[in-house]
């Protein structure tokens, strides 16, 4: 074999073929490189491999068509045929050649990866998962292309055969989705399965888009080896035609060609048995793919039988959403998932709804109770400008806080409602906080107070949410009733002009007080740009768990104070400041952080979680934030959701959830790379010009050198 794998190797070396294939690829290669990641800075070198899989259903073909068609066609296989070689080691002595070949561009584009990391963070993770499935998925061209050019003696239909056989590896995933989604019948679906294996694109689509399953790798392995043996047997056929032994059984089987595709087909399948959490490894960057922690603790705690309904084809939806599902079914127990085709069933969806959903959600049945999970909802969309006016762009994937969602609907018990208290000049809850209640299965609703005696009884708690006006003696005491009887609330009090005496008093039920003034931080490891745009230090609590290493913005914050030696009350805080931060009176000017006679010296609480039990011991709790300004839009896109997952994590504390079920939307934007100019131009001069005319050129001198001799 290794004298073979020597002659190969030495025949593409000194011919111009290998060098025109490294050529090729290394010009498409570089070309694709400097437009996407030097110009355009993507992270990834994936956005470059998949557009330039293409080029090897050309470049393949001119490599492996003369492999063996042309010994064929000059009678120099004969010299094989009849020497002391294991038809084994002339097929692996070949393929291994030609690897040899392949391993140049692939390996060049491992080098550039690496180069990309002067222009800022790279997603390696993602690019090498991308390059290993365009180095398996060419290895399987390779392998087809040998096996063809085993069955001729010509070269131009050994380039034809490959071509169409790759070709139709390219477009069959096409041809599969057409059949799926137009097709109504068994035998549609079934051909549809059946004419998968044949696609030879869809493994290294999944592989590029950081989602690498152990199926995909297995795929391209046991497929090269099927075609391997393939061309073994072709080989072994002429073997004995030319030692005139004629044809054997067992030197050419068709009997051994389906024993080896059953088997094929069998470690393929005896993959789907094994989890989808131990087959698949998600390596993007957000970790799109795999289920967070909170999500996993809640479904392995899932004890109701849940049935999400699918409306789409199995073999046709979304394929993010599918992998969630799939991941989701193997962390519970009671969870089914059923796809129900729209073409056959269309009128599925009235028994849950009168409003039709679009093509693709989901429907999602517990024993009480079912939700609906628009497909529309799985996705985040955002309008941005383009040079053909404003279009929706996708910002994030929701599909897993979706279904946790809509799974926790349908398992509770009670729905809790949150009075989102106004009248006194509050501030509304932006829509994104108002669309994370409703994740946490809560409800918020307008509660006027002079319009009722009591706060209702469904009452889950109360939201105070800046009152820049203060409340009457009547509103008060019925607030502070409500907390009596131990009801909960969250109250954020901001800087009012007039007196807030009667508000007060609704903090004072918890000990708590108001302390004078903006807070300025001295300390430059708490704030951002400005003193006054803290990042306060997060304290350990149940409720601060979900941002564990992670960063609070609160600007313009107020700090609280509260009774540390009460028995009857407990308080601790959440976010707090330094030593050295100290409250300011009566800004003026934001570019004015002198301390003055007057200001009070920190540390502060910029948070406080509070407890307060009545005679019977039920305990009303209550989260207080300083400031308006930490829960909105601005705040949170600064540190992106952080400030949102405390949001949520009160919310579902004071709602009694054992964890939150707001499972933060993954979003999509990436940190692009930066280069300069003269960096992209350089690149592009070497990557586009000089390295592929380099190959050529070389090539070209030693065909030259070789003709003369």
């Amino acid at each position: 074999m290794t004298a073979i794998y020597k002659r190969e190797l030495r025949s593409y070396f000194c011919s111009f073929t290998g060098w025109l294939f490294i050529a090729v690829n290394l010009f498409v290669m570089g070309l694709y490189f400097v437009v996407y990641n030097m110009l355009m800075g993507y992270p990834a070198i994936s956005y470059v491999l998949q557009s330039i899989v293409f080029t090897f259903l050309v470049t393949v073909p001119v490599l492996t068509m003369r492999t063996l068609s042309e010994e064929r066609r000059n009678k120099t296989d004969q010299l094989l045929l009849t020497a002391p070689v294991s038809v084994g080691g002339i097929v692996l002595g070949k393929f291994l050649a030609l690897e040899t070949v392949l391993l140049l561009p692939t390996a060049y584009m491992g080098i550039l990866s690496l180069f990309l990391m002067r222009g800022g963070e790279v997603q390696l993770g993602v690019s090498y998962a991308s390059l290993l499935g365009l180095y398996l998925y060419a290895s399987l061209a390779l392998a087809i292309g040998l096996f063809l050019s085993s069955l001729t003696e010509s070269v131009v239909i050994s380039a034809v055969l490959s071509f169409g056989a790759l070709f139709l590896g390219y477009i069959m995933p096409g041809i599969t989705n057409l059949l799926t989604t137009t097709g109504t019948t068994k035998f549609t679906t079934v051909l549809a399965r059946i004419l998968s294996c044949f696609d030879l694109i869809g493994r290294f689509d999944t592989l590029s888009s950081g989602y690498f399953e152990i199926e995909a790798v297995v795929y391209y392995l046991t497929a090269t080896a099927l075609a391997l043996f393939c061309t073994a047997q072709s080989i072994q056929k002429r073997r004995y035609s030319v030692s005139g032994g004629g044809i054997r059984l067992g030197a050419y089987s068709v009997s051994g060609i389906l024993l080896a595709i059953v088997l094929t087909i069998a470690v393929n399948l005896s993959l789907n048995y094994v989890p989808e959490q131990y087959s698949s490894f998600d390596l993007t960057k957000n970790k799109q793919y795999a289920l967070l922690e909170e999500s996993k603790t809640f479904l392995d705690g899932m004890t109701k039988d849940v049935t999400i309904y699918v409306l789409a084809e199995e073999d046709s939806g979304d394929t993010d959403l599918q992998k969630t599902l799939e991941r989701m079914k193997d962390h519970a127990d009671h969870l089914k998932i059923k796809y129900v085709s729209p073409t056959k069933n269309p009128n599925f969806y009235q028994q849950y709804t009168t409003k039709e959903p679009t093509p693709g959600s989901l429907i999602v049945e517990g024993e009480k109770r079912s939700k609906v999970v628009d497909y529309g909802d799985i996705y985040v969309y955002e309008m941005v400008y383009t040079a053909y006016g404003y279009d929706n762009e996708v910002t994030g994937y929701d599909g897993e806080g979706q279904i946790i969602s809509a799974l926790d609907f349908v398992t509770t018990e009670d729905l809790p409602v949150f009075y989102a208290v106004g009248g006194h000049g509050e501030l509304a809850l932006e829509d994104k906080f108002v669309k994370a209640m409703e994740k946490e299965n809560t409800s918020c609703e307008q509660l006027m107070l002079y319009s009722v005696d009591e706060i209702p009884e469904d009452a889950q708690g109360l939201i105070l949410n800046a009152p820049t006006g203060d409340y009457s003696e009547e509103d008060a005491e019925k607030v502070i009733a409500y907390l009596e009887k131990g009801g909960n609330a969250l109250i954020i009090p901001t800087m009012a002009e007039e007196e807030m005496t009667n508000f007060h008093k609704i903090l004072d039920f918890y000990g708590i007080a108001e302390i004078d003034g903006t807070i300025v931080e001295r300390d430059r490891e708490y704030y951002n740009q400005s003193p006054y745009y803290l990042f306060p230090k997060i304290e350990e609590s149940d409720v601060t768990a979900p941002l564990e290493n992670a960063l609070v913005f609160a600007p313009f914050s107020i700090g609280l104070s509260y009774d540390e030696e009460s028995d009857e009350i407990y308080c601790s805080p959440l976010l707090t400041t330094s030593a050295s931060a100290f409250s300011k009176k009566n800004v003026t000017d934001g570019n004015d952080y002198e301390k003055r006679e007057g200001d009070i010296d920190g540390p502060f609480a910029i948070a406080l979680e509070a407890e307060k039990a009545n005679a019977d011991g039920v305990i009303s709790k209550a989260y207080v934030v300083g400031g308006e300004t930490l829960f909105t839009v601005l705040a949170d896109d600064k540190v992106p959701g952080n400030n949102l997952k405390l949001f949520v994590s009160m919310i579902s504390a004071l709602a009694d959830h054992e964890s939150p079920v707001a499972v933060p939307v993954k979003d999509f934007d990436m940190t692009y790379l930066v280069f300069k100019a003269q960096t992209a131009y350089i690149a592009a001069i070497l990557c586009v010009i000089v390295l592929p005319l380099a190959t050529l050129l070389a090539g070209l001198i030693i065909w030259l050198h070789r003709r003369r001799r």
